[in-house]
């Protein structure tokens, strides 16, 4: 299992704050025999709809020198 980002806790806290519940932590999606895990699932109730609205959320930071390689490694790992 990937390592948590620098900014996950924060993106989590944000998320909840927005009215977002955290379904996931990871989210995990089984595609073709491989486990693909993305940093959170959430789900919104839409107004007074029985209508869920559906995230998965990816975080990631730049933190390095080149923040360049920075974007071709999270692009790559998308």
């Amino acid at each position: 299992m990937p390592a948590k980002d620098i900014y996950h806790e924060t993106v989590k806290t944000a998320l909840i704050a927005d009215g977002w519940t955290i379904t996931d932590d990871p989210y995990i999606i089984e595609y073709g025999g491989v486990d693909l895990y993305v940093d959170l699932g959430a789900e919104k109730l839409i107004g007074a709809q029985k209508e869920n609205q559906k995230i998965a959320v990816e975080v990631k930071s730049f933190l390095r020198s080149s923040v360049i390689s920075d974007f071709h490694q999270a692009l790559g790992q998308f």
